[in-house]
């Protein structure tokens, strides 16, 4: 049965466009809006100091902790939330700018947090441009530190923490050092979708090139049977590296791995031929889930019901790719940024589109919504199909692949 990593509570907007987020702020960005700050916080540096070996102990007779040289310099902070907090650091092998995420693991919440994230991306078996790149994970725990491995069941502490997910409390025993869990990722220069849009001039190229990239990226991770549940411009980072910009999502806290539970408790555990037995028949389309969880602006109608499936990404990225042709935002309540994201207008109030379709089915959203509006007429169907509010009526993530490719190449 999924499981809730969501918050409780709608909450809708008043005044300029601003809204509500019912995500928790997860230190998932890597800059543009966060907290930047020009030098490290307390405690930071551990990474710095920490070895990083494959087994907690070793394995030579009468030896104790095994430690060796530290992998990576953390520079500066660059975003912090209330479930972890990202450095930019550099890895001191090859001289490559990274992203580290440390997640503290001291609560059921946190754990499960961070073990989603941690199992989506290491179930993924390839690589893809558009989804952000897991270099390596790990745990750490009283100044020691163990690489993470997909399955790890030799590792004690990983199966505890496994455990704590699972039973939904804290694992009974004497209080110790809380652990951490370092995630390693590509550094993204560029900021979220957000800050890239608003910070040009409006570039037709430009928006295209995004939404092609934006649908390769989910038709990847829903072959691979990942539903993101948290689609929104924060948790779609820009990389530059290539001269040109290239879109990563990132953000996996609430995907859910929709495939068999493995030994550990965690899905797809084992060996590569017995994961993919296990979720070769998986179709996300039909794989239901019940956590009410995203951020209110990004939400689906059945995500607010509780009863959904893969569509619901679907949904979300109409309401990103709508926002961006026509530079739709809102200004968020806790952050105070002014966000990408559509919605609907009731009076002073701005409410989220699935909200508003919720309550009423039969209403007709105005697709272009600008009046000079420059929108082509298959561009303005195909969103309203993005964002049906029966989700039979979207088309899957396969399917809109097609469609964009098609409406692009006739343009």
């Amino acid at each position: 049965m999924d499981r809730a990593a969501g918050t409780s509570g709608r909450g809708r907007g008043r005044g300029r466009g601003q809204g509500r987020s019912r995500s928790r702020s997860r230190g998932g960005g890597q800059g543009r809006g966060s907290r930047p700050c020009g030098r490290l916080a307390p405690g930071a540096g551990v990474l710095r100091s920490l070895s990083v070996g494959n087994t907690e102990q070793d394995s030579r007779p009468g030896r104790g902790p095994r430690r060796t040289a530290p992998r990576y310099s953390l520079l500066r902070e660059v975003g912090r939330g209330t479930y972890g907090v990202v450095y930019e650091a550099v890895a001191r092998k090859t001289g490559a700018r990274v992203a580290v995420k440390k997640m503290r693991c001291d609560a059921p919440e946190k754990v499960e947090l961070a073990l989603q994230e941690f199992w989506a991306l290491t179930s993924l078996d390839k690589r893809h441009e558009n989804v952000v790149h897991l270099e390596e994970c790990v745990l750490q725990r009283s100044g020691l530190a163990q690489r993470m491995s997909h399955g790890n069941k030799s590792s004690r502490q990983y199966l505890t923490l496994v455990e704590t997910s699972l039973k939904g409390e804290r694992t009974p025993g004497r209080p110790e050092e809380p652990c951490y869990l370092w995630f390693v990722m590509e550094f993204c220069e560029g900021g979220d979708l957000s800050h890239f849009i608003l910070s040009r001039r409006p570039d037709p190229q430009t928006n295209s090139s995004f939404m092609l990239q934006l649908t390769s990226a989910v038709a990847f991770l829903h072959q691979n049977h990942i539903v993101h549940r948290d689609l929104k411009p924060d948790n779609i980072l820009i990389s530059e590296k290539s001269g040109s910009p290239v879109l990563k999502v990132a953000d996996f806290g609430l995907s859910k791995v929709c495939a068999g539970l493995g030994g550990a408790g965690e899905p797809g555990a084992g060996d590569d031929k017995s994961r993919h037995d296990k979720s070769k028949h998986v179709n996300v389309n039909k794989f239901w889930l019940s956590s009410a969880c995203g951020s209110d602006f990004y939400m689906a109608p059945e995500v607010w019901e509780g009863h959904y499936t893969a569509k619901a990404d679907i949904f979300a990225l109409g309401i990103i790719m709508w926002a961006m042709l026509e530079r739709i935002t809102f200004v968020d309540a806790k952050s105070k940024r002014e966000l990408l994201g559509s919605y609907i207008k009731q009076g002073a109030d701005i409410v989220p589109v699935g909200e508003a379709l919720l309550e009423n089915p039969k209403m007709v959203l105005d697709i272009p919504q600008k009046r000079r509006s420059r929108m082509p007429a298959t561009t303005g169907k195909l969103l309203r199909d993005m964002l049906a509010v029966n989700p039979q009526d979207r088309p899957d993530a396969v399917q809109l692949q097609a469609r964009l490719e098609q409406m692009v190449c006739a343009t």
